[in-house]
């Protein structure tokens, strides 16, 4: 597997996972609705750094990296993942999230926080945790799960080896 910066051509093989994703409504806080232009901006613009991992010339899952806060938040980042469904389990968000954990340290980001992981996301929250992620904070109902209606997103959080210089 191989992970590198996202492409224009990539994202539009990645496209049905994302849409698929995001249609569920079971992960993902975003517009169901929403357009080929507006994800492209949104997973491949708008943040700091976009990545896709491959083999052999498919895609398996893609993340991006962005700083949580402005200003004098901006040394904690956050990220967002999302693996192809015939990779899960195959160790692909393990290895994103460590290649993220690894440019934002390079980026200088001292933290990363994941603010709005789906509680019944069971599969990523014991993922999160065995890479040092900690659970701080719960948002009551925070998310309207498609099947499962109102549940909580918890706020997850780790500290970053590198120390301000």
């Amino acid at each position: 597997m191989e992970i590198t910066a996202i492409t224009a051509d990539d994202f539009r093989r990645f496209w049905p996972t994302f849409k698929a994703v995001v249609e569920a409504q079971e992960t993902y806080a975003f517009d169901p609705d929403i357009g080929y232009e507006d994800a492209y901006t949104l997973w491949c613009e708008l943040p700091q750094f976009t990545f896709v991992a491959k083999e052999n010339g498919k895609i398996l899952g893609s993340y991006f990296l962005k700083p949580n806060a402005a200003g004098p938040g901006n040394h904690v980042c956050n990220c967002g993942y999302i693996v192809a469904p015939e990779a899960r389990g195959k160790g692909v968000a393990r290895a994103m999230c460590r290649h993220s954990q690894d440019q934002a340290i390079e980026a200088g980001y001292l933290a990363m926080q994941f603010n709005a992981v789906v509680s019944t996301n069971e599969t990523a929250i014991k993922l999160w945790q065995s890479l040092g992620y900690e659970i701080i904070g719960t948002v009551p109902n925070g998310y309207r799960h498609k099947r499962l209606g109102l549940v909580d997103t918890y706020i997850m959080h780790k500290q970053l080896r590198r120390q301000v210089p």
